[in-house]
């Protein structure tokens, strides 16, 4: 299974924000949008991403506020990618390893979409899923054994 594999049934729907916003404004966003991350863009190009992760330790650092804080200060400026051609072993090991909950799908330098931890988990599991019932099917129409010859 491939990352499209992953953003055909997810779709392409993305939430950016411009590194120099505020970081309440990016909040405000992820907050009605019900999302777990922004990708920062700026002149076209990925140069960030923000994660509730960055937004948490922007909140304690500050005090308990965001204050006057900038998204360029907190976000990630090195975040994982991947393609769309990526294997999903792989994006399973990449975020594993660097504890990344959300990572974006370039397709050179083009945006293609994110795909977060949930996303990865759930085409698993609806793999299995369907392997599952194709093995039971298959079992289920197992044909019967004809006797021995004598």
């Amino acid at each position: 299974m491939k990352v499209s594999d992953i953003l055909r049934v997810k779709g392409t729907t993305l939430y950016t924000t411009g590194p120099d916003r505020p970081l309440a404004e990016a909040l405000t966003l992820m907050a009605d949008m019900d999302i777990g991350s922004l990708v920062v863009m700026e002149h076209g190009d990925l140069v960030g991403m923000l994660t509730f992760r960055e937004v948490i330790q922007a909140v304690v650092k500050n005090g308990g506020s965001v204050g006057t804080t900038i998204v360029r200060t907190v976000m990630d400026d090195a975040p994982l990618t991947c393609t769309p051609e990526t294997d999903m072993d792989e994006v399973r090991r990449m975020m594993l390893m660097r504890h990344a909950r959300y990572m974006p799908v370039l397709e050179r330098r083009t945006l293609m979409g994110v795909i977060s931890f949930y996303d990865v988990a759930k085409a698993v599991v609806d793999s299995q899923d369907f392997e599952n019932r194709m093995l039971k099917a298959y079992i289920r129409d197992w044909p019967a054994e004809k006797d021995p010859p004598p």
